[in-house]
């Protein structure tokens, strides 16, 4: 389990197909601290650490990508130089900052709009029609690993969804997510409590 709480951000050193894509992710942590077998969260994707080096502030760890995994999540993130927002697994006792996230991708968007708004920018999502039903004003949704809160909802004649968020200088600045740009795509993850509630509802109806 994660919160959404990005603490680096990594890139993909080297990329290697040993069947599923072995990745080499470099990043400022200690490598004493990454446990082999630990869970990363990868721009939302959760990944096992099956490798691990380096210095402190100079690590890298290795991790293998399904294709499964490829295939639901943002096409050709998984390049060498991509940059990706890393969070550890979360551990009882650990403040939960943002929102319970599973690391699990549920769909990719697409950056509809991005405006500056203040100092903020002002990202408009584009979500695919199963999405629709998970997404809330004011609820919590995962977007590249990052929680967020939705600001608005617009659904959209063909059942998909546009939804609003607005991204502040400091989110901007430790994530990923202030280099997006309209046309990018993102992973998605749906609040979890919004999906027991949806399963809840339609077996009622």
């Amino acid at each position: 389990m994660f919160t959404g709480i990005t603490t680096a951000i990594g890139t993909i050193r080297a990329l290697e197909t040993r069947g599923d894509l072995h990745a080499v992710i470099a990043c400022p942590y200690d490598p004493a601290t990454i446990a082999i077998g630990a869970s990363i969260a990868c721009s939302g994707v959760c990944l096992t650490v099956v490798e691990r080096g380096g210095t402190a502030g100079d690590a890298w760890f290795s991790v293998d990508i399904s294709g499964e995994t490829q295939a639901r999540t943002v096409p050709g993130r998984w390049a060498v130089g991509s940059a990706l927002n890393l969070e550890p697994a979360l551990r009882l006792g650990d403040e939960l900052g943002g929102h319970i996230v599973t690391g699990h991708v549920d769909a990719v968007g697409t950056v509809a709009a991005r405006v500056a708004e203040g100092d903020s920018i002002r990202l408009t999502i584009a979500a695919p029609r199963d999405m629709a039903p998970y997404i809330a004003a004011k609820g919590s949704i995962t977007v590249d690993g990052a929680s967020l809160t939705v600001n608005t909802v617009e659904d959209q004649a063909d059942g998909s969804v546009h939804f609003g968020l607005n991204i502040i200088p400091h989110t901007a600045a430790v994530t990923t997510l202030g280099g997006l740009q309209a046309g990018d795509s993102v992973n998605l993850e749906i609040d979890v409590l919004a999906r027991y509630l949806q399963r809840m509802q339609s077996l009622r109806g």
